[in-house]
């Protein structure tokens, strides 16, 4: 089951079942199953504070990911600082709801074990991040054909 909830925002994500669907398929072709998955979003005050005090880093961040995946169920919470997505849209000169969609893939790539800590595994990451994006475009198309 996957969950939206807002803490410290009144940002509320706009296609929830779309996304909802998407997220459910990317799991899926990944030979995984979805089970409880809660998406946070927050403030960047609410993320920093999570930072600090869950991952000692005392830096603002778009997400934080929580891993509570069980063998092949995949559950977890995703902290998404609307804050810094729309900074980033900016920075990055990209659609806010676009930056949105990949924090939140990022986010469920982790999930299903996915790292970006080196060079080659954030090149690997963008890819696989691309390849969800395309699918979500394709999502959309064929719910605006109904």
């Amino acid at each position: 089951m996957i969950r939206y909830f807002q803490k410290d925002t009144s940002f509320d994500l706009k296609s929830k079942l779309v996304i909802k669907k998407w997220i459910k398929s990317v799991i899926g072709q990944s030979g995984k199953r979805c089970r409880d998955i809660n998406v946070i979003f927050c403030s960047d005050p609410s993320i920093l504070e999570i930072n600090i005090q869950f991952l000692g880093h005392d830096y603002y961040t778009d997400i934080i990911t929580f891993d509570y995946c069980e063998g092949k169920d995949i559950s977890g919470e995703l902290y998404i600082s609307i804050d810094t997505v729309q900074a980033n849209a900016v920075e990055y000169g990209e659609d806010f709801d676009r930056e949105l969609h990949r924090v939140i893939i990022h986010g469920i790539l982790h999930l299903l074990g996915w790292d970006d800590h080196s060079e080659e595994d954030i090149k690997e990451m963008r890819k696989a991040e691309d390849s969800a994006l395309d699918l979500l475009d394709r999502i959309f198309a064929e719910n605006r054909q109904e």
